[in-house]
């Protein structure tokens, strides 16, 4: 009698609950890759006029550079479920096609009549997952909803509402910085809208302290949102933490702009003006989501080792005994 140790292949549960191989792209076929092309290239067909505009501004525009990113998360949340994706059996959806349908008469009579420009943009996203249900039915969509709603964070707002949701942060910001810098000795600091006037002993600096649109923290909350979002999505957890997770983003964010708008305060009263602005302003707005994540993992650490779950031992198994006679 022998006795072999066979290590087990690694393989995902699928829906019907049977045990399946990982798959490979590469099983996609050909012509399905043919099909994919076509689909992307009409597709970009369509809303070129679209997609160019939103990458310029990706391109000229800091405060939306982290654009570049988000296609490519997109394609790994795709790929995080390529095995589901694989061993599924398409079903065309007719209400996709329905979807569809709607999605490319209403782009164009946005385009010509409402003139709604952010609109635009949704409506593309809203086709692309309109051609998923179409294509494969609620079980694709199931896989794909995530990865297609994501691309909303690469859309740029439009500036009235960017200006909007920056104002009361900028407002926020000047009030805790100016009652941070009063507490310094010969030091007082008045706060009038986002404009900080500052005397320090006796004398009146200038020019004054100005909490600009680039230190609202927008820039800050739109990219660590977006990658917030990623992280709790990749890393398994349950429900609740998740939300509490997601929760937090807003908070962080704006605490961090805090920091860095009363940092900068400090450094041009107590040091010099000129390294609270150009490269030196820029590098302290990028010292905040190195922070901004260390306070985020601070809180999943926390949430991780608040609880303990029991795991079954069974599925702890890694490798199969086969004997042999």
């Amino acid at each position: 009698m022998t006795e072999n140790i066979v290590s087990s292949i690694p393989k995902t549960q699928g829906s019907d609950g049977s045990m399946r191989q990982d798959a490979r792209w590469s099983q996609f076929g050909i012509h399905k890759y043919i099909k994919t092309l076509i689909l992307g290239g009409l597709f970009f067909c369509l809303f070129n006029n679209e997609i160019k505009p939103i990458v310029h501004r990706w391109q000229t525009d800091g405060s939306w550079s982290h654009g570049f990113l988000i296609p490519f998360f997109s394609l790994y949340f795709i790929n995080q479920s390529k095995t589901e994706i694989l061993n599924l059996k398409p079903k065309p959806n007719y209400l996709g096609l329905f979807f569809l349908i709607c999605g490319i008469l209403f782009y164009p009579l946005n385009v010509v009549h409402f003139q709604y420009g952010y609109l635009n943009a949704i409506i593309m996203i809203a086709t692309l997952g309109a051609m998923m249900l179409f294509l494969g039915g609620w079980a694709l969509v199931k896989y794909t909803w995530l990865p297609i709603v994501y691309l909303i964070f690469a859309v740029p707002l439009p500036q009235r509402y960017y200006v909007s949701l920056t104002m009361p942060m900028r407002l926020l910001a000047t009030k805790v910085t100016t009652a941070l810098l009063n507490l310094v000795n010969e030091l007082q600091a008045t706060a009038s809208g986002v404009i900080i006037e500052v005397v320090y002993k006796g004398q009146r600096m200038q020019p004054a302290l100005n909490v600009a649109e680039a230190c609202s923290g927008m820039r800050l909350l739109m990219a660590f949102l977006a990658l917030g979002v990623a992280m709790a999505y990749l890393h398994y957890r349950p429900a609740w933490q998740r939300i509490v997770l997601l929760a937090s983003i807003i908070p962080i964010a704006i605490f961090c702009n805090i920091i860095r708008v009363t940092v900068t305060g400090f450094i041009y009263v107590l040091i010099h003006p000129k390294y609270a602005q150009g490269i030196y302003h820029d590098m302290l707005g990028l010292m905040m989501l190195p922070l901004a994540f260390g306070l985020y993992g601070l809180i999943a650490w926390f949430m991780s080792n608040l609880f303990v779950e029991e795991v079954d031992g069974n599925a702890l198994k890694k490798h199969v005994v086969v004997r042999k006679r």
